[in-house]
């Protein structure tokens, strides 16, 4: 290395690319499986804490029930119904991941993540080029390295 060249360390992203294999969509089926679990035990807790808490109101209240309380009972609904709908919509989109995956070809590469690595550049680098990296993974190993590092 010639100490007489400036040189900076610079942060760039780099694209971490998978190739598809079996064990590959068996490991991300089953996450996508277990998300989608998770999220129907997070309705069933949700239903459940909503229907507690309107009990509970309406066992401390007057009957037949005020303003007030049909307004809290009101609000308690609709506080759980837009959390039901962030659900829904956190599994629907599960659901299409877990369809996309199974179509997936095998040996076909598929972005998976980005990460943030450092790179050294001195006069005379071609800049875009030492920008353009990507690391390509099959069943977890690196198989490829893509630019100039």
């Amino acid at each position: 290395m010639d100490v007489s060249k400036p040189q900076l360390l610079l942060k760039r992203v780099v694209n971490v690319k998978v190739i598809v294999t079996p064990l590959w969509k068996e490991e991300v089926q089953q996450q996508l499986q277990t998300q989608i679990n998770q999220t129907d035990q997070q309705l069933q807790q949700l239903d459940t804490q909503g229907q507690r808490a309107i009990a509970e109101i309406q066992k401390q209240s007057l009957q037949p029930p005020g303003p007030q309380t049909l307004q809290q009972i009101e609000n308690i609904q609709v506080q759980v119904n837009q959390k039901k709908s962030e659900l829904l919509e956190q599994k629907n989109q599960s659901l299409q991941n877990l369809q996309q995956v199974q179509f997936l070809e095998l040996d076909q590469e598929v972005p998976q993540f980005q990460m943030e690595g450092f790179f050294r550049v001195e006069p005379g680098d071609n800049l875009i080029s030492k920008m353009q990296v990507e690391i390509v993974l099959r069943d977890g190993v690196v198989e490829e390295i893509r630019g100039d590092v």
